[in-house]
């Protein structure tokens, strides 16, 4: 059943024909319950300004885009971009960034946890000081990260300091997800983006070629009222895959980098199964060896199929075949990886340069059976759609 919008939450919201100053990017995925309420403190914290909200569902399952287009009927500010056959949040900002025309444009969550109130004053500043971006954050005079648990506070800080190698200018919480830029300087840099994660304002940091203009508005990281966090291990290895991507200067594709970590992941669950059943259970060497193998390549396959390839997941039967499919090409990669290493050790190459020279060529020939076979793209498949929508009541 969809969400029904109370009458209060419509109450101000009005029709209008100016052009926008300021939109405000909100990529949304089971957001329902959440979108009136932001809308609602968006009204209040922005008065005086003119502004609009674009909202880029990915095609939520909890029906987040149609409350989007009932409010849209009811507010000229409010506008939607509904994407079909992809997620992701960086990509989404890109979207609804690019589907302005906006001078200024502001990105944040539509969990309320960012502080819409502090809007008009990074606003102010980005024009005062003549800055490109304006950073909330939460780790400067005013800021907090709020009721974050310690765990969670240890990976914030582990991940800005890893972002501090790429992010190419000084900023105390470049893992921000809220932050005012200027259009222009998203046109500079638009076409370098990653694009792929969770974190869009290292993406735009990372992605200019000089260090940009950035300044800093302090504000206390709020508590999520209804839905839940997105972080979780997909989003950590695309973070990953990101600066890695940022530092080798795009040589690497992010999706080869992706299936490498994964690869990675799967050589320390082949360990574990292994020194579980051989060291602990005492069973053969051979019997669990094949066991442990057998354990990593179907979790490396539903992570692949989670994560490098999410745009072409698999379904029904076609995930059984898949998985038949990616575990008889991975057993040619052993293959090769046991033989090259064994070649070069045999020919006087230490013996972890040899391992090391077998897990590339296997690892490549994984990944290119990989794309071509088990995840191929789509030949029937229609292509990816996104669609803008806005509707409202006619003008007075």
């Amino acid at each position: 059943m969809l969400h029904t919008l109370d009458s209060d939450l419509l109450d101000g919201f009005i029709a209008t024909d100016e052009n926008p100053e300021l939109a405000v990017i909100v990529p949304t995925y089971n957001e329902r319950d959440n979108v009136p309420l932001l809308l609602k403190k968006l009204r209040t914290a922005l008065s005086g300004i003119h502004w609009e909200a674009i909202f880029v569902d990915d095609d939520s399952p909890d029906g987040t885009s149609e409350v989007v287009r009932r409010l849209a009927i009811h507010d000229r500010r409010v506008r939607l971009v509904h994407r079909v056959g992809r997620r992701g949040l960086s990509s989404a900002c890109i979207e609804g960034m690019l589907a302005s025309s906006s001078p200024f444009i502001a990105v944040m969550d539509a969990d309320l946890q960012h502080d819409e109130s502090i809007l008009p004053a990074m606003l102010n500043k980005l024009r005062t000081d003549e800055l490109d971006l304006v950073v909330a954050t939460r780790n400067a005079a005013g800021g907090s990260m709020g009721a974050f648990s310690a765990s969670r506070v240890f990976l914030s800080r582990l991940g800005q300091r890893i972002s501090s190698s790429i992010a190419r200018c000084a900023v105390s919480d470049p893992m921000s997800g809220f932050f005012l830029l200027r259009r222009s300087f998203l046109l500079e840099v638009v076409h370098r983006l990653n694009g792929s994660g969770f974190k869009i304002l290292l993406d735009l940091l990372a992605s200019s070629v000089r260090p940009a203009r950035v300044g800093e508005v302090g504000y206390r990281f709020g508590k999520r009222q209804h839905g839940s966090s997105k972080l979780n291990l997909t989003v950590g290895l695309e973070y990953i895959a990101m600066v890695v991507d940022k530092l080798s200067g795009g040589m690497i594709p992010t999706r080869v980098l992706t299936f490498s970590l994964i690869g990675g992941l799967g050589v320390l669950v082949h360990f574990l199964c292994l020194s579980a059943l051989y060291r602990e259970q005492h069973i053969a060497f051979a019997f669990a060896q094949s066991i442990a193998t057998s354990v990593a390549m179907v979790s490396n396959f539903f992570l692949n199929d989670l994560i490098t390839f999410r745009d072409r997941r698999l379904k029904g039967f076609h995930k059984l075949t898949g998985l038949l499919m990616f575990c008889l090409g991975c057993s040619f990669g052993a293959l090769a990886n046991v033989s090259l290493a064994q070649v070069l050790l045999n020919d006087g190459l230490p013996w972890y340069l040899s391992a090391f020279a077998g897990i590339v060529v296997s690892s490549g020939w994984n990944y290119s059976i990989s794309s071509l076979f088990t995840w191929r793209k789509p030949q029937t498949r229609s292509l990816p759609v996104s669609h803008t929508y806005s509707e409202s009541v006619p003008s007075s």
